[in-house]
């Protein structure tokens, strides 16, 4: 199983939903580097469950502790080592499901795979190990705004609803951080809706970075889009990404979709401030699409470890929309891969080389 991620700035993420606790590895993080714990926290605060009528009941209060890497406040270029201890499991609502695979989740492929699965929550394939993520890439939040690269993110559709103004700094006040104000009571309606019928809605999480150099990404096999899709479609529930215009280009023609070019910067963006796998200087802009939620509260037809059909009735505390909690995980994968670009980027020239050395 893989559980590392990057080439320059890596990290490991270890734990399961109902285990003891779960945590992160980061390495390649540069001496020196002011470490926040009330940022990280506040990172993770956005995330966490539990905290209104439109996300899990599960409360956890997802506190961070540093185990090491960390030396007076500051990195010390050593591995940064951070666990989040689980405080409010209910294994006891997936003893129901324990011989049994939940429709639309990995219960089926995780047990052909591995010959055996993690019932209490779906383990490891649990939303609940994105908590390590979004730690990490507080760490590279923190790293990434010493050059002025920030990352921001909000939700701008949910059950089909688009949004059609995007405000980002709307988000902070908004329960299920929404991009458009107008929007905001149709969608935590259509949340509720679904919620109160035992069911659930998809959605569609925007992240934007503003203050981007020119020249992050490694053509040919490591472009700067291709690990930004990667990234995103690893987190639980993504089932698409599109990257500027995204889906919509290949209805345009080519007059249509090139960004001109003039003495002081691109007239568009309709690349999303990607070309040729390199950024170009102009905000990244991407969408993420996050299905429905798999666990719903509606009786559903499978079978069990003996391909024997069952009746699927499930129990627990889930999220009736995972776009909302997944929005703040789509950005601390966007800052994480940004900040491995970042550090290999810094030998794409010798003479960066050298200004470190001479």
């Amino acid at each position: 199983m893989s559980n590392h991620f990057g080439r320059k700035f890596t990290f490991t993420t270890f734990g399961e939903s109902h285990g003891k606790a779960l945590g992160c590895v980061i390495d390649g993080v540069p001496a020196g580097l002011c470490i926040d714990e009330e940022f990280i926290q506040s990172e993770l605060d956005r995330r966490k469950p539990g905290q209104n009528k439109f996300a899990t009941a599960r409360r956890e209060g997802d506190k961070v502790e540093i185990l090491s890497g960390v030396f007076e406040g500051k990195s010390t270029g050593t591995p940064i080592a951070l666990v989040i201890f689980n405080e409010n499991q209910k294994s006891r609502d997936y003893e129901n499901v324990k011989d049994i695979f939940r429709p639309g989740h990995a219960d089926f492929t995780y047990f052909y795979k591995y010959g055996l699965r993690d019932y209490r929550g779906g383990g490891r394939s649990s939303a609940r190990e994105t908590a390590a993520r979004v730690a990490a890439g507080a760490i590279a939040k923190l790293m990434l705004n010493q050059i002025g690269l920030h990352v921001k993110s909000g939700v701008c559709e949910i059950a089909g609803i688009k949004a059609e103004n995007l405000d980002f700094n709307y988000v902070q006040n908004s329960e299920i951080y929404a991009l458009d104000c107008k929007k905001e009571q149709s969608w935590k309606d259509a949340i509720i809706g679904a919620k109160n019928s035992h069911d659930s809605v998809g959605g569609v999480a925007h992240i934007k970075v503003e203050g981007v150099p020119v020249g992050l990404g490694e053509p040919l096999y490591y472009k700067l889009d291709a690990i930004l899709a990667e990234a995103m479609m690893g987190i639980n529930g993504v089932k698409a990404v599109e990257i500027g215009e995204g889906f919509n280009s290949s209805s345009l023609r080519g007059s249509q979709n090139n960004d001109n070019i003039k003495q002081d910067g691109f007239v568009t963006n309709h690349s999303g401030g990607i070309l040729g796998g390199i950024s170009n200087g102009e905000p990244i802009d991407l969408r993420v699409y996050f299905k429905p939620t798999p666990s719903i509260f509606i009786n559903q037809d499978t079978v069990d470890t003996s391909n024997k059909e069952q009746n699927c009735a499930l129990k627990g505390r889930h999220d009736p929309c995972i776009a909302v909690r997944g929005s703040v995980v789509a950005e601390s994968m966007t800052a994480l891969v940004l900040a491995d670009m970042v550090l290999l980027g810094m030998s794409s020239r010798i003479e960066n080389v050298k200004k470190v050395f001479s």
